[in-house]
């Protein structure tokens, strides 16, 4: 079995579910009736549960601090009436190289969420040391990541930088996630964009985690970048359809 090393900053999701029919008397806010709460492990921990959930074994190197996400939610509509984030920001790792070189995992994923846990410097290292290392980041990309096999962004964050890089410094490595366009690749004749079969959006927690391991595990079985897209935007659809932050369950063959 393929072993991959996950990286980075994870956090708590937690989902308080119940309803509310009325408004504080006091103050223009509404009266919150708690019904159950659901814990998932957010961030690079879903990314992790997500490849466990694909098949793959992996290791998990992340944050001893808790970060939490509470998450009041209506039971029927899935709106949010308000989310509450403790611990915004946890201690930078210390890791030895050669120690995970000495592993051989067959890929390094680096998800880097920008609350310390790792640096620019970090993720440069940590980018020289696998011929497959996949990496979802908030930092505006630069000279420091380059090394990586493949960068994954979403949109805004695309927008957000891409008049600071020229593009063909990222031919065959960038992708940009779009939401319920689907995604699109940077190759020689510019970006290709991969739709996605449209279906009813439930809640988009957690989408990006699962379509940055579902491009992983398809990776990993045919060294096909295309494929691998193409496979990550149909493990997002599934996840979408559901509530909360949900790990990819493996119910099918991996096809594209």
């Amino acid at each position: 079995m393929n072993k991959v090393l996950v990286i980075g900053d994870s956090c708590e999701d937690r989902f308080t579910y119940g309803s509310s029919h009325r408004l504080c008397p006091d103050t223009p806010a509404p009266v919150f009736l708690p019904n159950r709460d659901e814990i998932n492990a957010g961030m690079a921990g879903n990314v992790y549960e997500n490849l466990k959930g694909l098949g793959l074994k992996c290791d998990l190197i992340t944050n001893s601090e808790k970060i939490i996400k509470q998450r009041y939610v209506d039971e029927k509509t899935n709106h949010t009436f308000l989310r509450v984030d403790t611990g915004d920001t946890v201690c930078r790792i210390k890791f030895n190289p050669s120690t995970i070189q000495q592993q051989n995992y067959k890929a390094i994923v680096i998800a880097d969420y920008g609350k310390g846990f790792l640096t620019e410097s970090d993720i440069s290292i940590l980018c020289q040391l696998n011929k497959n290392v996949f990496l979802d980041t908030k930092k505006p990309i630069g000279p420091w990541c380059k090394a990586a096999s493949f960068v994954k962004v979403n949109s805004p964050e695309f927008e957000l930088f891409k008049k600071n890089i020229n593009l063909k410094d990222w031919v065959g490595k960038l992708i940009v996630t779009l939401g319920e366009r689907g995604s699109m690749f940077l190759k020689n004749t510019g970006f290709h964009h991969y739709p996605v079969e449209k279906v009813d959006v439930f809640d988009l927690s957690g989408a990006g985690d699962t379509f940055h391991s579902g491009i992983v595990a398809k990776f990993i079985e045919t060294e096909d970048i295309e494929r691998s897209i193409k496979y990550a935007n149909r493990c997002a659809s599934e996840v979408v359809q559901k509530k909360g932050v949900v790990s990819f369950i493996k119910k099918h063959e991996k096809q594209a």
